[in-house]
C-alpha cells in the first residue's frame, strides 16, 4: 500500500515538474524571439492582402441552419395534422422566415438570424443539397414502369405536360411587358413559363399516395406511371430552355445538340455499366464505402458536365440516377442512408435560401395580384385538364379521371427547384418568382382536400 502511494507521488511530482519545464521552456523561447536580437533574427515577410470571411459567419451560418431545421420540422409536422405534405409545410416556414414575413414584422431579429451575409454559404448548401436531392428521385425514379406503361397512359401523361406548356406559353403573351425585361428573349420567356405550368412533384406525390394507402391501388398506379414518365418529360424540357437561356442565340443549337449527345451517352453507354455494377453488388450483397465514393464521384461527374455543357447540374445528377435500376440494392441502400441527411440538413438550407429570395409584398398592386390569380388558375386548369380529360377519353371513369387530374397538379419542391433555376438565369424577376412560388404553394395545398372530396363514398381503385 505504501509502495504504491510513492509510485502514484513520484508520478504526480513527475508530471507537475513535465508541465512546469514546459512552461518554463516555451517563456524563454518566447522571450528571445520577441527581444530586439530576436526581433533583427526573426524578421518576416509581410504577409500578401487577403479577403477573409467575418469572423461570426460560421456563427450565423450554424444559427440559421439551426433555426431553419427547427422551424421546418415544425411546421411540416403541423402541416401533416392537417392531412396535407410536410415539405409543405418546410417550404411555407423557409419563406415566413424570409422578407416576406420576419424581415417586416422583425427586422432586427431576421438580420440577425437570416443576415444576408449568409446568403452565398447557404447557396452553396442549398444547390448541393439539391443536386443530392434531384439524384435520389432518380433513383427512386421506376424506369422500367415507364417502358411497361400502357400507350394510354403515356399518352395521358404526356398531354399533362403538352397543354399546361402550351397555356404558360399563352399567358406569357399578358404578363411578360409586365414582368420581364428586354434583357429576356419572350421565346426563352415562354418556354419557362410553360415548363414551370407543366411540372409534378412526382416525390409528394409517391408520398400523398402512400399516405392514403393508395400506392398500390389502380389509380395509384395510373398517378404513378403518369408523374413518372411527365417530370422525365419536363426534365428533359428544362434542360433545354436553361440551354437556349444561358447559350447565345448563334450557339444554342449546339448546346441543344450536346443535350441530346448527353442523354444518348447516359443511356447507350453509360447505363449498361451501371447495370453490371448493380447486378454485380446485388450478387456480394453489401455496399462498401469505397462503392459509395464511387457512385457520388459518378453522380457529380454527370453534374458537372450537364453544368459545362450549358444545362444545369441538378439535370445530370438526375438522369444518372434514374439510369440505375430501382430496384438494385445500390439505390435502396444509397437512398437509406442518404435520404435522411438530405431532408433534415440540406433542403431545410434549401428553404430558407428560397425564402430570402422570396419576396411577397413585391406582388402589391391589383394587376400583379390579378396576374398571380390567373397564373394560379392556368396552372390547375392547365394540369387538371390535361390531364382528367385525356384520361376520361382514354376510358377512365370521371370520378377517376378527375381524381388523377388533381394528382397530377401537385407541385411542391419540384417546381421550387424549376423557379430557383429560372431566377438564378435571370428569366423571371423577383415578383414573378414571389408569384410562381404562391402558385406552387397552393395547388399542392389543394391536392389533399379536393382528392379527398372526390374520393368521399368511393372506390379508391
Amino acid at each position: 500500500m505504501l509502495q504504491a502511494s510513492m509510485f502514484r507521488f513520484r508520478f504526480l511530482l513527475a508530471y507537475a515538474l513535465m508541465i512546469v519545464a514546459t512552461i518554463v521552456a516555451f517563456e524563454l523561447i518566447s522571450h528571445f524571439g520577441t527581444s530586439g536580437v530576436g526581433r533583427l533574427l526573426l524578421a518576416a515577410p509581410t504577409a500578401p492582402l487577403r479577403t477573409v470571411p467575418h469572423p461570426d459567419i460560421l456563427f450565423h451560418v450554424l444559427l440559421t441552419l439551426i433555426v431553419v431545421i427547427l422551424a421546418a420540422r415544425l411546421l411540416g409536422e403541423l402541416f401533416r395534422l392537417i392531412h396535407q405534405p410536410p415539405v409543405i409545410g418546410e417550404v411555407v416556414a423557409g419563406i415566413l422566415l424570409g422578407p416576406s414575413l420576419l424581415g417586416r414584422i422583425a427586422p432586427s431579429v431576421a438580420s440577425y438570424v437570416l443576415p444576408d451575409s449568409t446568403a452565398p454559404y447557404l447557396q452553396v448548401l442549398a444547390q448541393i443539397g439539391v443536386i443530392l436531392y434531384m439524384f435520389i428521385v432518380g433513383l427512386e425514379l421506376n424506369t422500367s414502369r415507364l417502358r411497361q406503361a400502357p400507350h394510354a397512359t403515356i399518352a395521358v401523361s404526356h398531354a399533362g405536360i403538352v397543354i399546361p406548356f402550351i397555356l404558360g406559353s399563352l399567358l406569357a403573351l399578358w404578363i411578360y411587358p409586365h414582368c420581364a425585361t428586354s434583357d429576356v428573349p419572350f421565346r426563352v420567356f415562354a418556354m419557362f413559363l410553360g415548363v414551370s405550368m407543366s411540372v409534378t412533384a412526382f416525390p409528394v406525390l409517391a408520398r400523398i399516395l402512400t399516405d392514403r394507402r393508395m400506392q398500390h391501388t389502380e389509380l395509384g398506379a395510373i398517378a404513378l406511371s403518369c408523374a413518372a414518365v411527365g417530370d422525365a418529360t419536363a426534365w428533359c424540357l428544362l434542360a433545354f430552355v436553361t440551354g437556349f437561356a444561358q447559350a447565345r442565340a448563334s450557339s444554342a443549337m449546339i448546346t441543344v445538340a450536346l443535350t441530346v449527345a448527353f442523354i444518348v451517352v447516359m443511356i447507350v453507354l453509360v447505363r449498361p455499366v451501371l447495370v453490371r455494377v448493380a447486378r454485380a453488388v446485388d450478387a456480394h450483397g453489401s455496399l462498401s464505402q469505397g462503392a459509395i465514393a464511387g457512385l457520388v464521384a459518378a453522380f457529380l461527374t454527370a453534374a458537372l458536365a450537364s453544368e459545362m455543357i450549358g444545362i444545369h447540374a441538378i439535370f445530370g445528377a438526375f438522369l444518372l440516377g434514374a439510369m440505375i435500376p430501382h430496384g438494385s440494392l445500390i439505390a435502396r441502400e444509397f437512398t437509406h442512408r442518404l435520404e435522411d441527411i438530405v431532408v433534415c440538413l440540406f433542403l431545410p438550407a434549401f428553404f430558407a435560401y428560397t425564402g430570402m429570395r422570396t419576396q411577397v409584398n413585391l406582388v402589391s398592386s391589383t394587376m400583379q395580384w390579378a396576374i398571380c390569380a390567373a397564373i394560379i388558375v392556368v396552372a390547375c386548369l392547365g394540369k387538371f385538364g390535361g390531364s382528367a380529360v385525356p384520361a376520361w377519353l382514354t376510358g377512365r371513369s370521371p370520378r377517376q379521371s378527375a381524381a388523377l387530374g388533381v394528382l397530377m397538379n401537385t407541385r411542391g419542391l419540384m417546381e421550387l427547384i424549376v423557379l430557383n433555376v429560372g431566377l438564378e438565369l435571370d428569366i423571371i424577376s423577383p415578383t414573378l418568382f414571389a408569384m410562381l412560388v404562391i402558385m406552387a404553394v397552393v395547388t399542392t395545398l389543394l391536392t389533399a382536400p379536393v382528392l379527398s372530396i372526390l374520393l368521399r363514398g368511393g372506390n379508391e381503385t
